[in-house]
């Protein structure tokens, strides 16, 4: 919301700000001093000023997504390198061509997801992802290819990127911080999908596993795309058996194959109980 649009006895800070940038040139009006404070880059920028930044990248994707009455989302994470099936020819390896196929599993998830989204009126379950290439861009692909909107929560990395071209423009996101970034995919959550991926999918999946386990987050519907692939990255019965998580750890997610089968789990999910065995509690 503008502050035009509010009602108030007070000039609002738009017009201060474009008068600002008017005034008589002068050393006075040349200084950075004489900067309006919510105006000045530079300012922004100093180290002393990160808790408003930190606070501004929670409010500002918060106030954009409530502005267009998004209760919902069902998040994707996965690989920037796995490819379109179309182009895995040119995959850096034979694997990552192989893993091509959960391409296609996560557009055609997308794609039956948001049918069900544009029910509510793109309000309810609409798709998040990371707004990159691979695993990110089929989310966002077939989110669109069925008619409905999705999310991108892009992050600066130190080569040049762009969102995906899939991801609706007005909620396409740019973050900063990786912290406030991974707080807004798990915000809204009604499930979580986790396909084959690397540091930063095993990052996020394990954060979101740990928030559950804790008792910090409400327990999801949290599927891993692709047994295989998972049984063979992470031995979770040896975590298990080491005594290091525990036995009902391992119900905190199930393995699935197909977008199919991933529909169907999270239309028939079973919350568990309520555990007494939440780690770090007497």
């Amino acid at each position: 919301m503008r502050d035009d649009d509010r009602l108030s006895p007070f000039r609002d800070a738009h017009s201060d700000r474009d008068r600002a940038e008017h005034v008589p040139d002068t050393p006075q009006s040349r200084s950075p001093a004489y900067r309006l404070a919510f105006a000045d880059n530079d300012f922004l920028c100093r180290d002393e000023l990160r808790p408003v930044r930190l606070q501004l990248e929670l409010l500002k994707p918060q106030l954009l997504l409530d502005e267009r009455r998004i209760e919902s989302t069902i998040v994707l994470f996965g690989g920037a390198r796995i490819p379109d099936p179309e182009f895995k020819d040119k995959a850096r390896t034979n694997t990552l061509a192989n893993l091509s196929e959960y391409y296609d599993e996560a557009r055609e998830f997308s794609r039956l997801m948001t049918q069900k989204s544009m029910q509510s009126n793109c309000r309810e379950n609409v798709i998040v992802t990371g707004g990159g290439p691979g695993v990110m861009e089929a989310g966002n692909r077939g989110a669109k290819e069925a008619g409905g909107v999705s999310i991108g929560l892009s992050i600066v990395l130190p080569h040049e990127q762009a969102p995906n071209e899939y991801v609706t423009p007005d909620l396409s996101f740019n973050f900063h911080y990786f912290a406030i970034r991974k707080m807004h995919f798990l915000m809204r959550a009604r499930a979580l999908c986790v396909f084959p991926g690397g540091f930063g999918t095993m990052d996020e999946m394990f954060e979101s596993l740990t928030l559950i386990q804790t008792g910090r987050m409400e327990r999801i519907p949290f599927l891993l795309f692709g047994r295989e692939f998972w049984e063979k990255v992470v031995n979770w019965e040896a975590l298990a058996d080491a005594g290091t998580i525990s036995d009902q750890d391992l119900d905190l997610f199930r393995f699935v194959d197909t977008a199919q089968e991933a529909i169907e789990l999270i239309n028939n999910w079973d919350s568990a109980p309520p555990r007494d065995d939440i780690p770090g509690s007497v």
